[in-house]
């Protein structure tokens, strides 16, 4: 064990015991059918943890104040950064986004802003990760998953995200139909929708799954199949819009008049090159610069001989870009280099932390604790945990519960 692990400070939650498979199966097959979570092995993994963590309310209450500073610095760099278009081309966003966030139309109206800020706790206390501010996920294992584990050992679930997102889209729809966007064939995305047409179905406000491209546009007003929307939530990347032609999604960022939740400019924030415009920003972001490890632009650190740094994209998802020499093989290493060499301009590097990890039944885990926001309020958390400091895709979802009272 390294010394800076023998003096790392204790973390500060802690796995709960497995729920006896008899106990666990329900909650597992309700999670399937009812939060449309039907992905739920990953090769041999079964990616529905059987135990929880537990987390003091204390520290829930300090993650959660975090996240809602977090979140006011957020918007506060948004409104800054739609309205300084000489900064757009240092985040990495395709030609076609930074074109449509530099024209002068007015900004597309909200329906709702979801964030997820990402914590991981380090020999250094909790750091941040990045901010899924355009399209974050994990709502049904955050959501039905960690409240039907709260129920079966009498404790408390952090929140309810997706409860919190469809009474806010109700709320700005005003019980018109809800279109609901997404790439098709992306598995994750369709589920999370159908599951959140079903709470907007329990709130008597219709809904419907399309894709960009279906989506009319009039005088800035959405409609599907000729029936008007009353909001439209944009499950699809910003980045991959710029794939398609302009008209099918330039109002969900300017020129709309129906509340889209989240908004394009949610796009900007997301960019993790973010950081390296923070000093040309008058808003001063010191929840951020507390949290956030050093970010530099590719050239300007020591990322290909140092294991003390990582380089990732400027968009990307599920960890698919987080690139660590010494945790990939050596060929895929070099293939990273040459990308980020050719094309800097769409990478960053950032100093790296290093995760303790927490005991747990299927051995030590480190553990990403993913807090929501929704419109500046926290709202619930997303638990991953991986053997490895790098949470990816293949991370097995944890219910995170509260052990006294919040």
């Amino acid at each position: 064990m390294s010394a800076a692990l023998q003096s790392a400070p204790s973390v500060p939650f802690s796995a709960g015991a497995p729920l006896p498979p008899v106990v666990f199966a329900p909650i597992r097959r309700r999670t399937q059918l009812e939060a449309c979570k039907w992905d739920v092995q990953v090769g041999d993994v079964a990616t529905l943890a059987e135990f929880p963590l537990l987390m003091p309310g204390a520290v829930w209450r300090e993650l959660a104040d975090t996240a809602e500073r977090l979140s006011a610095e957020t918007f506060a760099a948004e409104a800054e950064l739609q309205r300084r278009p000489e900064l757009l081309g240092k985040l990495g966003l395709p030609r076609a986004v930074r074109r449509v966030l530099a024209s002068s139309e007015a900004l597309s109206p909200t329906a709702a802003r979801t964030l997820r800020f990402d914590f991981h706790w380090t020999t250094e206390g909790w750091r941040l990760s990045e901010v899924n501010s355009d399209v974050p996920g994990g709502f049904a294992e955050a959501s039905l998953f960690t409240r039907l584990s709260a129920e079966a050992r009498g404790l408390a679930p952090a929140g309810d995200p997706i409860a919190a997102w469809a009474d806010a889209l109700a709320r700005a729809a005003c019980g018109r139909l809800v279109a609901l966007l997404s790439a098709p064939g992306f598995l994750e995305d369709h589920q999370i929708l159908i599951y959140l047409a079903r709470q907007l179905a329990a709130r008597a406000c219709p809904a419907r799954l399309a894709s960009p491209r279906q989506l009319e546009w009039r005088d800035g007003t959405a409609s599907l199949a000729g029936e008007p929307a009353g909001a439209v939530v944009r499950f699809y990347q910003g980045e991959w819009l710029a794939r398609l032609p302009a008209r099918h999604w330039a109002p969900l960022f300017r020129g709309g008049r129906t509340p889209i939740a989240n908004p394009g400019v949610a796009t900007l924030c997301e960019s993790k090159r973010f950081p390296l415009v923070w000093d040309a920003l008058r808003a001063p972001l010191p929840t951020w610069r507390a949290f956030l490890p050093e970010t530099r632009a590719p050239r300007q650190a020591p990322w290909r001989r140092s294991d003390a740094w990582l380089v990732k994209s400027a968009y990307s998802n599920t960890g698919d870009t987080v690139s660590m020499r010494d945790q990939l093989p050596a060929r895929v290493w070099r293939r990273v280099v040459w990308e980020v060499r050719s094309s800097p301009n769409n990478w960053v590097a950032q100093r790296r932390f290093e995760s303790v990890p927490v005991s747990t039944p299927r051995g030590a885990m480190h553990a990403c604790i993913g807090v929501y926001t929704i419109d500046g309020r926290a709202a619930g958390a997303y638990a991953r945990l991986a053997p490895k400091p790098l949470i990816d895709f293949a991370a097995v979802d944890c219910a995170l519960l509260v052990t006294d009272a919040m």
